[in-house]
């Protein structure tokens, strides 16, 4: 089953990076406020980054290996988000 890894800008501007099995429905969690503790308390400004893996165990290590990169190197990964993605991140965000 397809998952993403994705990472949400915060109001504080930190960067939060999590995986799911359904994008849309996630990001929706997180701007109810009932998606994670950390984006609860710091309130989600917009998606920045998502990419599609093959499976839940792929997103658990992707995931992982990018929380364990510097800010500046995540935030590299951000400025650099290919445009294509960027049309579906602003179709996900308006069904928010």
């Amino acid at each position: 089953m397809t998952a993403y890894v994705y990472m949400i800008r915060c109001k504080n501007k930190a960067l939060y990076t999590g995986w799911t099995n359904d994008l849309a429905a996630r990001l929706k969690k997180h701007a109810a406020g009932a998606g994670a503790k950390y984006t609860k308390a710091f309130k989600v400004d917009k998606m920045v980054y998502f990419e599609e893996v093959v499976d839940k165990s792929a997103a658990l290590k992707r995931e992982y290996e990018l929380k364990q990169l510097p800010k500046s190197a995540k935030e590299g990964l951000v400025a650099s988000f290919d445009k294509e993605f960027s049309l579906k991140r602003k179709n996900l965000e308006k069904s928010n």
